[in-house]
């Protein structure tokens, strides 16, 4: 606690009087650019990861950086994501996972966390489909590589989630919101971004390819395109000319499915997916 109070001193008499301009200008009012959903592990700092100034990130944290579906719970996460996409019109979401998770490894053991952590126990369940997906895709992967699929699927399983939220579909189908899905390895400080079109998570703004220099060992070891398929040339040409990755085959595991017809449920993915 002294080293909170120490804290506190410099920041009144160093932090504020060097930035009085900012300080002024947030009296006023808040507008973050980003929404930024992490874990709440104490080795993960949204704002120093970033280098960011106060005010730059309004800021979801939680075990396991994980996104209830809409409708699933009334917690404050959903709030506060309508409250940042429609009040502050925050147009950039990150959700962002992290290697060694505690969270994750709960995932693996839940039947061992029932009685000693209920309400971790029921919590989890929101990340359900990660664990269900990886035990059935991934279980021939020793246990380390086995942790990092498991992180790297959380990311993927949870902007599912988010997708189920009204706002957030409708802001996705406008074109007026990008979501972005990012690993924090803790090992070396280094930040991995979901790309699409590789199916991978590799460095930020990044290709994975020999003549960029990345080399594998910094790729996030596991296959990830089994997980979002490539289409058919009998649905592409269904689709009226959409282009592949737009109309890919709905994952396994599908936004909302729990709570709408599988058809709706494709409904929000498909339109999710058009931009």
């Amino acid at each position: 606690m002294q080293k909170l109070i120490e804290g506190l001193r410099q920041f009144q008499s160093s932090y504020v009087p060097s930035h009085k301009a900012l300080m002024k200008e947030l009296s006023k009012g808040q507008h973050p650019r980003v929404l930024f959903i992490g874990c709440s592990d104490s080795r993960v700092s949204p704002e120093i990861i970033t280098q960011s100034e106060i005010g730059d990130l309004f800021i979801i944290r939680n075990a396991g950086n994980i996104v209830p579906p809409f409708e699933a719970t009334n917690g404050g996460e959903g709030a506060t994501i309508e409250y940042a996409i429609d009040a502050l019109d925050i147009k950039q979401v990150i959700i962002c996972g992290h290697s060694q998770c505690g969270a994750m490894k709960g995932l693996l053991q839940l039947g061992e966390l029932e009685d000693k952590m209920p309400l971790v126990y029921e919590w989890l369940h929101h990340a359900e489909a990660t664990r269900k997906l990886v035990c059935d895709n991934y279980g021939h992967l020793e246990k380390k590589e086995m942790m990092n699929a498991l992180v790297a699927e959380n990311v993927l399983t949870q902007i599912d989630n988010l997708r189920t939220y009204p706002v957030i579909r409708s802001k996705l189908y406008a074109g007026e919101l990008s979501i972005h899905g990012w690993i924090y390895k803790i090992e070396t400080g280094e930040v991995l971004n979901y790309d699409s079109e590789t199916h991978a998570f590799t460095p930020p703004q990044t290709k994975l390819s020999e003549a960029q220099g990345i080399a594998m060992g910094e790729v996030l070891a596991y296959d990830a395109s089994a997980r979002i398929p490539a289409s058919s040339p009998s649905q592409s040409a269904q689709d009226n000319g959409h282009d592949q990755a737009a109309q890919a085959a709905p994952p396994s595991y599908l936004p909302g499915v729990t709570r709408l017809s599988r058809e709706q449920a494709e409904r929000i993915y498909r339109g999710s997916a058009r931009r």
